[in-house]
């Protein structure tokens, strides 16, 4: 694939930089209530999806680094992972259909556990450096469509007010960076910005332009002749 996305990882590395930064700041501010540490997985068993700009960045930097046998290993994680998180969500589809209320069956997904498939068998990440936002923020206070959650093995109590990291704000800023990205490489799939997809996607699926709705038609009329 001949597309540089450089300019938009940049972009996306800056968010990174300044999410770091909230989490060591209430890392610091309440050390007694993070309880982050090597060898807990808490986080990497969480369901969740990822923007076109997040995927795209796991998907570059897994390509780059892994291949061979332990590239196929990965994948094959990958598949396992994202049938049960089909199985999953087809039942939460099924269940909003029945009449279930949203609320509860979000209630219900949250509780969902699905292994990482870049979690290794020593509890640790394979694609550490380059894990999701979601991953970086999990430990400490968040909240998401007035919503609020906090990891069930941190010292944060309930009802007390702590510094919350509002992710909707996080999630529109990723927004803005994949419509950008949508815009610059003007994809025929002027909505790919409003997709969301798990990890396993990230790493199973091959973004070339042809999914990504580049070129063709025959060749955007000759470039307009």
């Amino acid at each position: 694939m001949n597309i540089d996305f450089t300019p938009f990882f940049k972009k996306y590395e800056e968010l990174l930089g300044t999410v770091e930064g909230v989490f060591e700041r209430v890392k610091s501010e309440y050390p007694e209530c993070v309880k982050c540490e090597v060898g807990c997985s808490d986080c990497c068993h969480a369901l969740f999806d990822l923007t076109l700009i997040e995927v795209l960045y796991i998907n570059h930097h897994f390509n780059k680094k892994f291949e061979g046998k332990e590239k196929a290993a990965l994948i094959e994680k990958a598949n396992r992972a994202d049938r049960n998180t089909y199985k999953i969500k087809r039942k939460a589809y099924k269940d909003f259909e029945s009449g279930k209320s949203e609320d509860e069956i979000l209630v219900e997904m949250a509780e969902e556990r699905v292994r990482c498939p870049l979690l290794n068998d020593r509890d640790m990440c394979d694609l550490y450096e380059w894990r999701p936002i979601t991953c970086r923020f999990y430990g400490i206070p968040t909240s998401i469509g007035g919503t609020g959650h906090t990891c069930g093995k941190s010292g944060f109590v309930k009802g007390e007010q702590y510094p919350t990291v509002h992710l909707d704000i996080i999630q529109n800023k990723l927004y803005e960076i994949s419509d950008e990205l949508v815009k610059a490489i003007e994809s025929k799939y002027t909505k790919m910005a409003d997709m969301l997809v798990p990890l396993s996607m990230a790493i199973l699926t091959d973004y070339d332009e042809e999914y990504l709705g580049i070129g063709s038609d025959e060749d955007k009329e000759k470039k307009n002749e």
